[in-house]
């Protein structure tokens, strides 16, 4: 069964197989996890992925047969991360408002999944780069080149148009250019090649 598609997973969940679903989980939860870290879930990035998953299980009735699955589950996590950076967003602000809760905010910024993946100096300047792009531009990088989808997938999980995509990962590369010293305009693709 290891074997089966997506799409023919999909027909046994519809046929009544509720463990078929846990194909689809065991085949996609690495790339929703890092979708979720790259896209700013941070340390909620495991519940991101639990949501996510449940939404896609709830909603699975609406997926359109013969789509890929994968972008679908993607453009989830995406939403689900937004949410969940919104809602971090809105209790760091009511905590910042706590003196009893000074530090907090600390110890929180200072646990970074995507660190733990990246190795040294080069890849966490490379890193630091793409966290200080505007939101629109980091997510299509993370699709585009930490996830190494195509830019229709990319599209498609992010909702966008593809002249989008384009044109935002465009800027965002010209940023990373301009931003990266010297010795680190060429990582991204070094790191994409191997990560």
């Amino acid at each position: 069964m290891a074997d089966d598609t997506d799409e023919a997973v999909i027909a046994r969940v519809r046929a009544g197989d509720r463990d078929a679903y846990g194909d689809l989980v065991r085949r996609h939860a690495a790339d929703a996890y890092r979708v979720a870290v790259l896209v700013g879930a941070g340390p909620e990035a495991e519940d991101v992925v639990q949501v996510a998953f449940v939404k896609a299980y709830r909603t699975l009735g609406r997926f359109r047969d013969g789509a890929p699955f994968r972008p679908w589950l993607l453009r989830i996590v995406v939403n689900e991360a937004r949410n969940a950076a919104r809602a971090a967003r809105r209790y760091r602000r009511a905590t910042e408002r706590s003196a009893l809760l000074d530090g907090l905010d600390d110890a929180v910024l200072s646990v970074d999944p995507a660190a733990e993946v990246v190795t040294a100096e080069r890849r966490t300047a490379l890193l630091a780069a793409v966290r200080s792009l505007p939101e629109p531009q980091r997510r299509v990088v993370a699709c585009r080149y930490f996830l190494d989808l195509d830019e229709q997938e990319t599209a498609t999980v992010l909702g966008w148009p593809r002249g989008t995509v384009k044109s935002r990962l465009h800027r965002a590369l010209r940023r990373l250019e301009a931003d990266l010293q010297p010795e680190h305009r060429n990582d991204l693709e070094r790191e994409v090649d191997h990560g």
